[in-house]
């Protein structure tokens, strides 16, 4: 599945047809949305995820969370928000994991609430999607498989705030600072005015964070979507290898068997 990981507004015309999914609040959403569009409930959908025996290992209760919201293979599914893009990017790496054909759209909702989308370009959708495990362009690792891996040819990307990262803002957790090892590229380096970077200024980034090409790049940030933004990044950077550590720094930090530099 080669579907680029973010879409520009002007490009929604071109191609499949189109199932936009809005991630916004209820508030938001009822107050202004696409045409056709569908309200993912974003807030259920991270608890989930997080949840134990919701996670996302249990594929068949991702396939009907998927199912309804009308998504098959014959639509290019376009993930909007209120422009953080982050909430965006978390659902967005959900649905390509699981075999959706996905895109974020650059800029969100400011960016396409502006655009004239004729009815015909939406398709109807329907419930008929198996999901696909680890099929998408991003995989999925946990705490115990980058413990392992800790020692190997990986380069992990932390996407938190600087003082999350040195160790000074906790957030909830109980342990402070990063994962050995990590590189630091701060997500909100990776936009510009709520949309992401042109693939060449991130390529730079990348560089300056001490990222080459060919690596194999594990992504985290505290609680997912910093993480899948940064995922999305990545490859529109280039790079191939991808990956992201999900449960992130905040599952890291609560086994106490998980070094943690600061």
């Amino acid at each position: 599945m080669n579907t680029a990981p973010v879409i520009e507004p002007d490009s929604l015309a071109a191609g499949r047809p189109l199932r936009l999914l809005d991630v916004r609040d209820v508030l938001a959403f009822n107050a202004a949305h696409a045409t056709k569009a569908i309200r993912v409930p974003v807030e259920d959908w991270e608890a989930a995820a997080r949840a134990e025996t919701t996670s996302l290992d249990n594929v068949a209760y991702w396939e009907q969370a998927i199912r309804q919201l009308g998504i098959d293979d014959n639509a290019l599914a376009v993930v909007y928000d209120d422009g953080r893009m982050t909430e965006a990017a978390r659902v967005w790496f959900i649905l390509q994991y699981f075999g959706v054909h996905a895109a974020i759209l650059n800029g969100g909702w400011p960016a396409l609430s502006s655009v004239e989308l004729p009815s015909e370009w939406i398709a109807s959708g329907s419930a008929d999607f198996h999901a696909r495990p680890d099929s998408g362009r991003v995989g999925l690792t946990d705490r115990i498989e980058l413990q392992s891996e800790l020692e190997d040819d990986i380069k992990i990307l932390d996407a938190r705030t600087g003082a999350e990262f040195r160790g000074e803002d906790l957030r909830h957790n109980q342990r402070g600072g990063h994962i050995p090892g990590a590189r630091h590229l701060p997500h909100g380096t990776l936009l510009i005015q709520n949309r992401l970077r042109k693939s060449d200024d991130l390529r730079q980034l990348f560089d300056e964070a001490g990222f080459q090409s060919g690596d194999d790049i594990i992504t985290h940030c505290d609680g997912g979507g910093r993480a899948a933004l940064a995922a999305a990044a990545a490859l529109h950077a280039g790079y191939h290898s991808v990956r992201v550590y999900y449960l992130s720094f905040s599952d890291w930090a609560r086994n106490e068997s998980c070094p943690i530099e600061r």
